[in-house]
């Protein structure tokens, strides 16, 4: 019996990893493709920091991060993970939020009372094409001046790898792991066209968050699990759960 997972590479590969680590079988099936967007800062503002929710923001923009002097910038990172990336890439001040926007958002107020960001500071918000909070205009109504440059965008994967279809077939699948929105229903677009979307939704569904959870109950899927903060070792909490229950 596997598990799979849909994350998108390469962090999919990461995910694998620590799955083998706990026993489990792994099947992957990136639903969404990295794609990176023409950077040029054209603004003339001096920023106070970076802003990131994903670290495939920070991975598009790598070849020019040094030229541009960004990497000597404070930098707001949504979650660990995109924290440990942004380190890689040669950030050292990094200041690491809860997982999601409304705690990025926080620890953006949070720089301020603590005198390690001006109010007044221009932030660079590194974003993908597709948002699904407007982190930016929250930010604006703040006070801060928000400058938002679209680093990169996931395109939707149309079709599902032959070993996952047949696995679901042959009900080898035992749950399946979902990071983001878009991915969960690029999931679904996939299982749909390729005629295995019955047997893909009568298996556990583990969510990273509530706002994912959501697309795979209106899909259908009974059983939703989600994880208890938005975090891989959290959903791999609920993974755990969604197994037990199923061996009871």
């Amino acid at each position: 019996m596997s598990i799979l997972v849909t994350r998108p590479h390469p962090d999919n590969a990461v995910t694998a990893e620590s799955l083998r680590a706990r026993g489990h079988v792994v099947l992957l099936a990136p639903v969404l493709k990295f794609e990176p967007v023409a950077f040029h800062d054209e603004s003339e503002a001096g920023y106070g920091a970076i802003i990131v929710t994903s670290a495939n923001a920070i991975r598009a923009v790598a070849p020019q991060l040094q030229d541009l002097g960004l990497v000597e910038l404070p930098l707001f990172a949504v979650g660990e993970h995109t924290a440990s990336v942004a380190r890689e890439f040669g950030f050292k001040d990094v200041i690491v939020a809860g997982g999601d926007a409304a705690s990025l958002r926080t620890k953006v107020m949070q720089g301020v009372r603590g005198k390690a960001l001006k109010k007044k500071s221009t932030l660079l918000y590194l974003a993908g094409a597709d948002l699904s909070r407007d982190l930016g205009g929250e930010l604006g109504a703040e006070g801060f001046s928000v400058v938002t440059q679209t680093t990169y965008r996931m395109a939707p994967v149309k079709i599902l790898p032959r070993e996952v279809c047949q696995g679901f077939a042959a009900h080898g699948i035992e749950a399946v792991l979902h990071y983001s929105r878009r991915s969960a229903r690029a999931f679904l677009d996939a299982a749909r066209d390729e005629g295995v979307e019955i047997s893909a939704l009568a298996v556990p569904q583990c969510c990273l968050s509530e706002t994912v959870a959501s697309v795979l109950r209106d899909a259908g899927a009974s059983q939703v699990l989600v994880a208890a903060t938005p975090d891989e070792n959290a959903l791999f909490d609920a993974l755990e759960r969604a197994l037990r229950t199923r061996l009871a």
